[in-house]
């Protein structure tokens, strides 16, 4: 059932300190996620987020850096989070911190969500650069206009609900 299916998956059946996440699409350097876990092993943070923005790095898509970043903004105005890519598919946890928060999203609902779930528990996500290499649609990209109207709806759904104000 997509991406937040496998991860769900992955998060069940995990027992490290740290879970790390990656696409399997290699648009990611899987090298990378040593960065983005390293703030957490250095007892600095509890998540982080591999960043494409941070550094002057961008995706090569002027329509996907439009998207990410309308979905990135209205993320941080509802969560209270200050993300530069909500949308990344570098993310690391604490093990027992992932493993705690239930994930309902099967497709690429799951960032959206999560971002929002770790919102509700006050938890502040750190970000750090990391590389990406965006693949065409006909290499095999899978994302689509259907994707981001099902972020939209995960971002109001996972909004950090009670204490939350729509800030813009």
């Amino acid at each position: 059932h997509g991406k937040g299916s496998a991860v769900r998956l992955g998060i069940r059946h995990s027992r490290g300190r740290i879970v790390a996440i990656q696409d399997a699409d290699l648009e990611y350097d899987p090298l990378d996620l040593l960065a983005v876990i390293a703030p957490i092993q250095s007892g600095e943070t509890r998540v982080v987020y591999g960043s494409r923005y941070l550094d002057g790095r961008q995706d090569p898509s002027l329509l996907h850096r439009m998207i990410n970043g309308l979905l990135t903004g209205l993320s941080n105005a509802m969560t209270g989070q200050r993300l530069t890519d909500m949308e990344t598919c570098h993310k690391a946890f604490e093990g027992d911190l992932i493993r705690s928060i239930p994930i309902r999203e099967c497709r690429f609902g799951f960032e959206p969500e999560i971002t929002g779930k770790l919102a509700a528990r006050e938890i502040a996500i750190q970000e750090v650069p990391t590389g990406y290499r965006s693949r065409s649609y006909q290499e095999g990209k899978k994302i689509t206009w259907r994707d981001g109207l099902s972020a939209l709806l995960c971002l109001w759904r996972y909004r950090k609900s009670g204490r939350a104000a729509f800030h813009l």
